[in-house]
């Protein structure tokens, strides 16, 4: 169930940084914005969040887990959605730019979501005194 929660949180935030920057800012698709965010949270959730993020380091060093896990999510966010985004629109270079600034974004956000991560899905991880549910 706490992954659900924070699939659900991803999507949120991955959606509503896709909507404002491709769809608003750069005339994408609804549905393609929507297609693009459902591949994007899948992918990043379960390698960067789960495979990278808990195996980049020892449980103890959670800031060299969260920078590296952080690093791949920038890359993997903006390879995702130029692919996906050339893919659906046709637009090659048209979409390097967008793919480069909601990217930016995401990772930004992905810093404070691995701390919930860490917090909150896996506690038992890092010893921490799991949430009351």
């Amino acid at each position: 169930m706490r992954h659900l929660l924070a699939l659900a949180i991803k999507f949120v935030m991955v959606t509503a940084v896709l909507l404002l920057v491709l769809t608003v800012g750069f005339d994408v698709p609804f549905v393609d914005t929507l297609l693009i965010s459902l591949a994007l949270t899948a992918l990043s959730y379960a390698m960067g969040d789960i495979m990278i993020f808990l195996n980049a380091g020892s449980p103890e060093n959670q800031s060299t887990r969260n920078t590296v896990a952080t690093f791949v999510d920038f890359v993997m966010a903006f390879l995702t959605i130029w692919l996906i985004g050339w893919l659906l629109t046709g637009q090659n270079f048209e979409m390097v730019t967008p793919a480069l600034l909601s990217a930016l974004v995401i990772s930004g956000g992905e810093w404070f979501f691995h701390l919930y991560v860490d917090r909150s899905v896996v506690p038992e991880y890092n010893n921490y005194k799991a949430v009351k549910r």
